[in-house]
């Protein structure tokens, strides 16, 4: 059996953390009986064609140079809201991302195409399926969602792409309810993306006070609400901040700066998922301060890591967190809550040692490759057996 990803996020060069989810899916498929290739859009410096961990990728053009810079980024949406070059590429990616899949599907012939994410991915999907019969399933993250409720006739794009797919799946129970309220005629079955436990595994813990904050430096992954927290905890914590230069965050530093916490923050780059192992290894406790999160997968490589988790209680990240297990939920926005709950796990050894272990196991059985590969599997093999039409 063979399967088609259609995806704007998939990893560049090997241990890309960028969309590194799906090729953990498309590897874990291949156990299951079915053979993934993937159709994403072009990257800097990234072959046209190339194999992954055995999986082949056909990249396409779809602006000139200076215009592609809707995918990879995290920046679609705002791109295509608030520029003309941003709408112009898009109208590219669709035209030029359906006729790159239709030719990948004339050289090697699928059963069933997996969109990932319901835009773009999930419209050039619904195209081909009117032109080819070839049934789909489609997957929201998240952004997606967010982008559905934030633009104006953009649910009833999501609704069209969802009526034609075979199955509709998210991420976590909150997409699922969301994309149910947005059109009561989709139930979206709920399915996780994998990770990869033989990557994120636990280590030496260095310093008790080492707090770590992973995501783009946007309002909604929240680090603006961990820098007021800091001020506010009894324990003194230095912060290990990963996603600088992703997005302008000359906002946010001066924030650290008139909060008096700027000395201790160290600001990484995007870092690869070996590196970022190492510092999920020497934190004491994993911060996701985000509002309306997909599902938040950085924190399960977190658990993996035997590392508990603080989050907001909002979005799929209660599907992650279980309170007093893996870490602690505090209330969305709560700044207060967020340092007692930080105070707490930094200066409790044997807390953080039992929520470690407990979310390793937790994560391990929920978010494993094999577990969900299994779940995927049998979807798409499900799909294709209703046919096409």
């Amino acid at each position: 059996m063979r399967a088609l990803f259609l995806t704007h996020n998939f990893p560049r060069f090997a241990d890309d953390p960028v969309g590194s989810f799906v090729l953990r899916l498309a590897v874990g498929l291949k156990g299951q009986g079915i053979d993934v290739s993937v159709v994403a859009p072009a990257a800097p410096d990234a072959p046209a064609r190339e194999s992954i961990e055995g999986i082949g990728v056909t990249r396409f053009r779809y602006a000139p140079r200076r215009l592609e810079t809707l995918a990879y980024t995290g920046t679609m949406g705002a791109q295509v809201r608030q520029s003309v070059g941003g709408k112009v590429a898009m109208a590219g990616y669709l035209a030029l991302g359906y006729r790159a899949a239709m030719r990948a599907m004339a050289e090697s012939p699928v059963d069933v195409i997996h969109a990932h994410w319901w835009f773009p991915g999930g419209l050039i999907a619904r195209a081909i399926r009117l032109r080819t019969g070839i049934p789909y399933i489609v997957t929201s993250h998240g952004s997606d969602i967010r982008l559905a409720s934030s633009v104006p006739g953009a649910v009833s794009l999501l609704k069209t792409v969802a009526r034609n797919a075979v199955a509709v799946t998210t991420v976590s129970g909150w997409l699922a309810s969301e994309v149910h309220r947005m059109d009561p005629e989709t139930t979206a079955v709920v399915g996780p993306m994998p990770v990869a436990p033989d990557l994120f595994y636990a280590g030496e813990r260095g310093d008790r006070s080492r707090v770590l904050f992973v995501g783009k430096l946007t309002e909604q992954k929240g680090l603006q609400h961990l820098l007021r927290a800091m001020p506010l905890m009894k324990q003194r914590v230095t912060v290990d901040v990963v996603g600088a230069g992703r997005v302008d965050d000359a906002a946010i530093r001066g924030l650290a700066s008139a909060l008096g916490v700027a000395d201790r923050i160290t600001w990484h780059p995007l870092l690869s998922q070996r590196e970022l192992a190492n510092l999920y290894r020497v934190a004491s406790v994993h911060v996701v301060p985000a509002i309306n999160e997909g599902l938040g997968l950085t924190a399960v490589e977190s658990l993996l890591c035997e590392t508990p988790v603080v989050a907001f209680d909002s979005g799929g990240l209660p599907d992650i967190v279980i309170p007093e297990k893996t870490g602690l939920l505090v209330q969305p926005g709560d700044a207060i809550a967020l340092a007692a709950a930080l105070d707490r796990i930094v200066g409790d050894a044997s807390l953080r040692d039992r929520m470690g272990k407990e979310g390793r196991r937790f994560a391990l059985d929920k978010f494993g490759p094999d577990a969900v590969a299994r779940k995927y599997g049998d979807l798409l093999k499900a799909s294709v057996s209703k046919g096409r039409g």
